[in-house]
């Protein structure tokens, strides 16, 4: 079960309206930068990211028969790069924060007229404070026999938030919009694993719907986006080759930079982690991002891999974040069986049902309970959210300490 925080007010915008505000959005994030009918898009990085350690910027100039003489690349009001050919990318370490930066790019034509175009990116904060009033809900059901339980309506599901009967505002099953975001675990420990790794998360991200949203994060010492709510499966595929296994670990800093890329429309939101051993890098605790967890409605399924089934202290970690989150916990130390366990989260994802209703105590602080029952006759069993971890008055904005 996922549990999330999402103002009232969206749950009243109709679909033709938030429909038309995303297409709006959309249209704004890719304005370009036109100049005699020569236009310039910044493709790397994209409006709000978060970035850290080595990039590499990337801008694209169309058509592609335009002439250009040079591309320059600014990074903080600094030139970075000239580069006179095509592919126009420029390569950049932005050190090892995230902190917000300003990118601006410059193309000037052969005619020497110029096209300009900027974007930010956004620092690293953790903002333990959301407003939680409309609480989502995800669930699986399964029979006596561990089968899934599908099509079950409306009215057969009771929620409970502190052994409280809730009214269910919102109900939806089947093809239910999702926001995924994988965090790969890319550390040095992981050099010889690399490659199989490679060909499972491929497998698993071809075998998404082409409409849901996808987010990569790849992590060691720093956090790396490649790419960020990507409807594109060619993008996604292309995001992966640029793996690479170097550094430590940064597993709670991941943890919470994942959550708070992913939105909050109504709609089911994922966390798939994998990782091959303890955090050894974060700049948060392990506390900090478990608070932050239980104030998002992503549903956590965790992959433990190698050394790290050696040690009992970090699968216990991780199967609780996903316990928590009514996700799933896997553990293998054998590289050639982890497209089994991405194929039984692909599984779990097809059989969820989504359900909300408003939080009779908002913004007290506290953890509440949730419990989803079947009722209707049989043995059923409901895996979800354990509960979620309300907003307090007074706001704790937290930046990193340990």
């Amino acid at each position: 079960m996922t549990v999330g925080a999402i103002p009232t007010t969206r749950l009243t915008v109709s679909v033709s309206a938030l429909a038309c505000t995303l297409i709006v959005a959309a249209m704004v994030a890719m304005l370009e930068a036109r100049q005699d009918g020569v236009s310039l898009t910044i493709t790397y990085p994209p409006a709000d990211e978060y970035i850290s350690g080595p990039v590499v910027l990337q801008a694209r100039v169309s058509p592609f028969s335009a002439a250009v003489n040079h591309v320059s690349f600014f990074a903080d009001g600094r030139l970075v790069c000239n580069v006179d050919h095509r592919p126009f990318d420029c390569p950049w370490d932005a050190g090892p924060g995230v902190t917000a930066h300003e990118f601006r790019v410059q193309a000037v034509l052969a005619d020497g007229k110029h096209v300009t175009r900027a974007v930010r990116t956004k620092p690293y904060q953790v903002d333990l404070d959301e407003d939680v009033d409309v609480i989502c809900v995800t669930a699986v059901v399964t029979d006596d026999h561990g089968n899934f339980v599908r099509h079950l309506p409306r009215e057969a599901f009771r929620v409970f938030e502190d052994d409280a009967p809730q009214k269910t505002d919102y109900f939806a099953s089947g093809d239910i919009p999702l926001e995924l975001t994988a965090a790969i675990d890319q550390s040095g420990s992981m050099v010889d694993a690399v490659p199989q790794l490679k060909q499972s998360v491929k497998r698993f991200l071809s075998a998404l719907r082409p409409q849901d949203k996808v987010s990569l994060l790849f992590f060691n010492d720093n956090i790396f986006t490649p790419i960020r709510a990507s409807v594109d499966p060619a993008v996604r595929l292309k995001a992966v080759d640029r793996l690479a296994a170097w550094g430590g670990t940064s597993l709670y800093d991941t943890i919470v930079t994942a959550v708070e890329m992913q939105g909050r429309e109504v709609g089911r939101r994922t966390l798939v982690v994998f990782s091959d051993g303890e955090d050894t890098s974060s700049h948060i605790s392990l506390a900090t991002a478990e608070k932050r967890l239980k104030m998002s409605d992503a549903t956590v399924y965790t992959i433990a891999e190698g050394q790290a089934m050696r040690t009992e202290q970090f699968r216990s970690i991780l199967e609780r974040f996903a316990r928590t989150s009514g996700g799933l916990a896997f553990a293998t130390e054998d590289m050639d069986r982890l497209s089994q366990a991405f194929d039984e989260i692909l599984e779990d994802l097809s059989n969820q049902y989504l359900l909300t209703y408003t939080s009779p105590s908002p913004r007290d602080g506290a953890w509440h309970r949730i419990r989803v029952q079947i009722a209707r006759p049989g043995n059923y069993k409901v895996r979800s959210r354990e509960g979620y971890l309300a907003k307090s008055t007074t706001r704790k904005g937290v930046n990193g300490p340990r």
